[in-house]
């Protein structure tokens, strides 16, 4: 049994809400990280996170000698004690200070990778997941812990894992909810395509790739080495965003070593070729926000035109109306040679899409919009003057 990431995005919040403890166990690079991100967005929470592989025993909370005489305890018969206070982590002071400083607003405290730390770190956190307690620190209401884990050969779904983890104590495995996370490249490609800062998250390519090699997301079968992982491909779309601003002979001779760096030399090459077939084409998305203009001045007349006529017939798609992006639409427009502008003046015309009547309604108010009307009615009287 297990779930996908938009049924987790329903589960884990539902059973944070109930007062439980969610355990999100899956491979490496699922996504696990990337989900509580969106969980903490969902429930409007502060997002704390511990990466449990790289704590030590005592990180959390480290003894502090007594600092003055108010510190020791008189005894009648035992002698003078000393009460230790503790000194604790600055990720536990930052929940803190959040805590009360936004009384009613919740906390997540996300444990990734809970069963890779020593099984003396993992005996320190015990208390905190099950007694929501570090030494003599209780944890505050706004505080929900989400813990994540590699598989381990102990899970019944995973007999034949081979994860360097230490195996969970059973007292984590009976007070928690383990919920099993598997890939869907449905959910995947809904995820990637999200816009994030005004950006879809992952690369339009990278995406396409996915869609029309679905397999190629997350292998079931593959090596120890380097092997495609979501969260790689994220890393891959980062990298393709930063190639495509070199020149072309650059990016050829860089991609398929860069891409087989994060996703193994089978897939990464394989990558590389997809992309030096498709990754010159220019997209509508890229011609409304002006992005890839040097790539637009390389291509040819035929090029140019294909894109700009696929820009008329998706108008007001996606955010991609030409009256909004008036300014970049004719840019690009008046690079087109005169029979070209010519032809796109006249496919405005024949669009199903009430583009002039969008662009005539904005005359008044939008210099933009006004400077692209006129051109396209100079145009047109040009092309009829000629003719005569």
């Amino acid at each position: 049994m297990a779930l996908t990431y938009q049924q987790l995005l329903v589960a884990v919040p539902a059973i944070i809400q109930a007062g439980n403890v969610p355990n999100i166990v899956g491979e490496a690079g699922i996504g696990k990280s990337a989900l509580v991100k969106d969980v903490a967005q969902h429930l409007k929470a502060s997002l704390f996170t511990t990466v449990v592989s790289l704590v030590e025993k005592g990180d959390l909370a480290i003894p502090v000698p007594p600092l003055t005489s108010d510190s020791f305890v008189q005894t009648q018969h035992y002698g003078r004690l000393a009460d230790v206070q503790y000194g604790y982590s600055e990720t536990l002071v930052s929940i803190i200070k959040q805590a009360e400083k936004h009384p009613g607003q919740p906390i997540i405290w996300f444990l990734d990778e809970f069963n890779r730390g020593t099984q003396a770190v993992q005996s320190e956190l015990m208390n905190l997941v099950l007694q929501r307690q570090v030494n003599a620190l209780r944890l505050p209401d706004e505080v929900k812990i989400v813990i994540a884990e590699n598989p381990d050969s102990s899970m019944e779904e995973f007999a034949d894992s081979n994860y360097a983890v230490a195996a969970g104590d059973a007292a984590i495995r009976d007070r928690t909810v383990r919920l099993v996370m598997r890939s869907s490249v449905d959910d995947w490609l809904q995820w990637a395509g999200v816009q994030d800062h005004g950006h879809d998250r992952v690369h339009r390519l990278v995406r396409q790739y996915i869609q029309e090699n679905p397999d190629a997301l997350a292998p079931e079968e593959h090596g120890d080495d380097l092997y495609p992982t979501p969260r790689s491909w994220e890393r891959v779309s980062r990298n393709l965003t930063e190639l495509q601003k070199l020149n072309p002979r650059q990016q050829n001779a860089l991609m398929a070593d860069v891409f087989s760096g994060d996703l193994g030399t089978t897939v990464g090459v394989a990558f590389a070729q997809f992309v030096k077939e498709h990754g010159q084409q220019l997209s509508v998305d890229d011609l409304a926000n002006g992005n890839h203009r040097d790539r637009f001045e390389q291509a040819d007349e035929m090029g140019r035109l294909t894109a700009l006529k696929q820009w008329i017939q998706q108008d007001d798609h996606q955010g991609w109306s030409i009256a909004e992006h008036a300014a970049n639409f004719l840019a690009a427009a008046q690079q087109l040679s005169p029979d070209g502008q010519y032809s796109l003046a006249e496919a405005i015309g024949e669009s199903k899409q009430p583009i002039l009547e969008q662009l005539s309604q904005r005359l008044g108010d939008d210099p933009q919009a006004a400077n692209l009307y006129h051109w396209l009615a100079r145009v047109a009287t040009q092309s009829d003057k000629g003719s005569d």
